[in-house]
């Protein structure tokens, strides 16, 4: 019973060992992060094209009422702006145009019109922009 040669001949792997799982284990969660992250982006980024896309068909569904209820005249330029909470900091920026469609048979009026409707919501990195274009007679 001697301690002081146990002690001796003792060599150890433990600290080495040690630092070699931290390390690894340290790598793995900062990797985990940047995945996390860069799937929270994505979503983001999804939201903002959906919110663009719902806008721009609603600013086609207001110009087909405008155009063929309203009697708002054709080719013409305006922008609509959402303030309801679903599509807050959107916009829809509509263009029309008017073809003469007499000579096509079918049921409808003697005008085609093709109404361009472009959404867009957010702004700077995380700017979202849809077209939606309808034609109508």
């Amino acid at each position: 019973m001697y301690p002081d040669q146990s002690l001796i001949n003792q060599q150890g792997a433990g600290l080495p060992v040690a630092i070699f799982v931290v390390t690894v284990l340290a790598l793995v969660v900062f990797s985990m992060a940047q995945i996390q992250q860069g799937s929270g982006e994505a979503v983001s980024l999804q939201i903002q094209s959906q919110r663009a896309f719902f806008a721009a068909e609603s600013g086609a569904q207001v110009a087909v009422a405008d155009v063929l209820h309203q009697g708002r005249a054709c080719p013409a330029d305006w922008t609509l702006n959402f303030t309801e909470d679903a599509l807050s900091s959107c916009s829809a920026r509509i263009r029309c145009a008017a073809e003469d469609a007499s000579a096509v048979a079918g049921s409808g009026g003697d005008t085609l019109y093709t109404i361009n409707s472009r959404g867009r919501c957010g702004g700077g990195v995380d700017a979202a922009e849809r077209v939606v274009e309808v034609r109508v007679r």
